[in-house]
This record gives C-alpha cells, sequence and structure tokens, in this order.
C-alpha cells in the first residue's frame, strides 16, 4: 500500500497576524521525519491546475479576478479576511494541481490514499467568490478532475472543518453525482452561517447534499457516533468510487477561531473509520485535503496521526488529551437525521 504526500507550504501566500499563514505548513515535513514518517510515504512533487481543471467548477470570471489582484501585488479580495500576495494565484493553482495529481495517482493505482497538505485552503471557494481564506477550491476541482479524466460516475465528499464547507455545497448542490456531506458547527454568528440540516441539495441534485450542524461542544464520542451512524449508511448506500475528505483540525477542542470538542485522539479514530469504510466501499481510494486548524500543535500531531492511519499503523499521538468540558450529545440530531429520506 502506497500512501501519497503532497505538500504545498505557500510560504510567499501570507499576512502578518492572520491565522491561515505561512507557518502552518513552514515545518510540517521535518516534524514528519522526526516522527519516523516521512520514509514511509511517497512525496510527489505537486504540479499547478490548469485554466480548464480550475473552470470545471468555478467561472472564468473568478480565476481572473484572483490572477488580477495577484499580478497587481496582492490585496483583500472579499471586504473580509480573504486575502491574495503576488505569489498567492500561482500557489493556489499549485494546491489545486497537487490535488488532481493525487486523484491522478490514486485512480491509476499508483497508491491507495493520500494527504494533500496545501494552502491556501478551499472550501469556501465558491463557483463564482472567494471567501474564508480560500480563493480556488482543491477539493472541488480535484472531484471534477476523476469524473471528467477517469469516467467517474459517484464522488463521495465528507467535510469534517469545523466550518461548513459552503463552497463545495455550492458548486455540487444541483448535482447528483457527487455527494456533499458537511459536519460542522452551526451556531449564531458563526462563519459562514449556512449549513442548515434543511439544505439537501436542489433539482438533480436534491438528497445529494446532506447537512450535520453541531451545536458548541460536540467532541469524540458524538462526531463518531454521526459518523457510524449516519454517514457511512450514506456512503455505502451511494457506492463511491473515490472517497474524498476536507479535514480542518479547527475542530479540536484548543483551536483559537472555534467552539467543538474533538480531541486528537477522536480526530485519530474518525480517520482510522473513514480507512475501514473506504476499503469495504471503493477498494480504499481515499484522499484527504487540508482545510483549516490553527493551532500548530494540533495541526502538526494531527497530520501526523493521519498519515499514521493511512499507512496502516496503530499509533496516535496526543499529548494534549481529552477536553475538560462534557460532551454536548447528539442523539436527538442523529434521530432526526436518520428519520429522513433525502431523495423524497
Amino acid at each position: 500500500m502506497t500512501t501519497l504526500i503532497f505538500h504545498v507550504p505557500a510560504l510567499r501566500h501570507t499576512k502578518l497576524h492572520h491565522p491561515e499563514n505561512n507557518a502552518r505548513l513552514a515545518e510540517i515535513l521535518p516534524a514528519l521525519e522526526r516522527m519516523g514518517l516521512l520514509d514511509k510515504l511517497a512525496l510527489v512533487e505537486p504540479v499547478p491546475a490548469t485554466i480548464d481543471q480550475l473552470r470545471h467548477v468555478h467561472t472564468q470570471g473568478l480565476i481572473d479576478f484572483v490572477k488580477t489582484v495577484s499580478t497587481q501585488g496582492g490585496g483583500i479580495l472579499d471586504g473580509g479576511d480573504t486575502y491574495a500576495t503576488a505569489d498567492s494565484y500561482a500557489q493556489a493553482k499549485l494546491a489545486a494541481g497537487s490535488c488532481c495529481r493525487a486523484v491522478d495517482h490514486i485512480m491509476n493505482g499508483r497508491a491507495t490514499n493520500g494527504f494533500a497538505l496545501v494552502r491556501p485552503p478551499g472550501h469556501h471557494a465558491e463557483i463564482d467568490h472567494v471567501g474564508g481564506f480560500c480563493l480556488f477550491n482543491n477539493i472541488a476541482v480535484a472531484a471534477r478532475h476523476a469524473q471528467v479524466n477517469f469516467g467517474v460516475q459517484r464522488v463521495f465528499i465528507l467535510d469534517i472543518d469545523v466550518h461548513h464547507g459552503n463552497g463545495t455545497q455550492d458548486i455540487f448542490f444541483e448535482d447528483n453525482s457527487v455527494m456533499f456531506v458537511s459536519m460542522h458547527l452551526f451556531a449564531p454568528f458563526f462563519y459562514p452561517g449556512i449549513g442548515g440540516i434543511h439544505e439537501i441539495g436542489t433539482r438533480n441534485g436534491r438528497g445529494y447534499t446532506a447537512n450535520v450542524p453541531f451545536p458548541p461542544g460536540v467532541g469524540d464520542m458524538g462526531y463518531l457516533r454521526v459518523l457510524q451512524e449516519y454517514i457511512s449508511p450514506l456512503a455505502k448506500n451511494f457506492r463511491p468510487e473515490i472517497f474524498l475528505v476536507s479535514i480542518g483540525f479547527d475542530a479540536h477542542w484548543q483551536d483559537p477561531l472555534a467552539m467543538a470538542a474533538l480531541s486528537l485522539t477522536g480526530y485519530a479514530i474518525l480517520v482510522q473509520s473513514l480507512i475501514k469504510l473506504t476499503n469495504s466501499i471503493c477498494n480504499g481510494r481515499l484522499l484527504f485535503v487540508l482545510e483549516g486548524g490553527y493551532q500548530q500543535d494540533v495541526l502538526t500531531l494531527g497530520i501526523a496521526n493521519t498519515f499514521s492511519a493511512l499507512l496502516g499503523q496503530d499509533v496516535i499521538w496526543d499529548p494534549i488529551g481529552p477536553s475538560p468540558k462534557p460532551e454536548q450529545d447528539v442523539g436527538e440530531l442523529l434521530l432526526y437525521l436518520k428519520s429522513r429520506d433525502l431523495q423524497n
């Protein structure tokens, strides 16, 4: 079994005092080497996405906008916290292209699974809008690449960043060839403000979007129950040919931008469960794509634990431990989710 690693740290895509900065991935490879993981992984050279690959999910207007701002030296793109530097357009293409190249290796059988450590992140980038620190939607570009280049009929995308993947939902909301499921914090004034339980897709895509909106304080038990009791049956019924995961480590209880309660052990168990699931439904074709995560120790250890699981190792690093607060129960939410027939 070969596990891929793509590393796009985008060192020149950064902004002073911004949480999504170049320190996030700058020291990841040395850390993986110290932990005895790097020499077990297949490090693949990243390649930039083509304009055609980007246009499978984004308008030409969005692509041109990012390019223009970047060419002019950078600036704020969305009136908020999403920025570009002079190098951001090139780095964003490299991030999306890496995910496409990972799909190539997995679909061609040169690898079983992998993890694209890329930035800028992508899951908030919509068809025609950037946002939430995201320029191009890396995982959506990869999903369409699988369909266009390999004839894949069904792609499953799971988003377990603490924020709702509104961009990915926007891109596939009318599409029944991609099932999109998001587990996220859903609280007043919490970004991006959508991802409600009744958002299930429309037209041909009705029933192929599912949102799991958690209240603050949901942790290891709640996430695992939802994965095992709700998301796994959806995936088995959908029968995807490849499984893609937007993973952000900002649902950890120490993350400074959120109010979830996962631990590093909880994350690792989720990853292990996803590996077992994909082994049973799509020959283990599984790609993780990095999104958020803004506590550096958590991010580094979370990435290491993910690679450990992908390599088939039973090792979990968690010096931080579980949340000190009691978990919020998800029983009623699960009952409601399981009572619905999404396609009707």
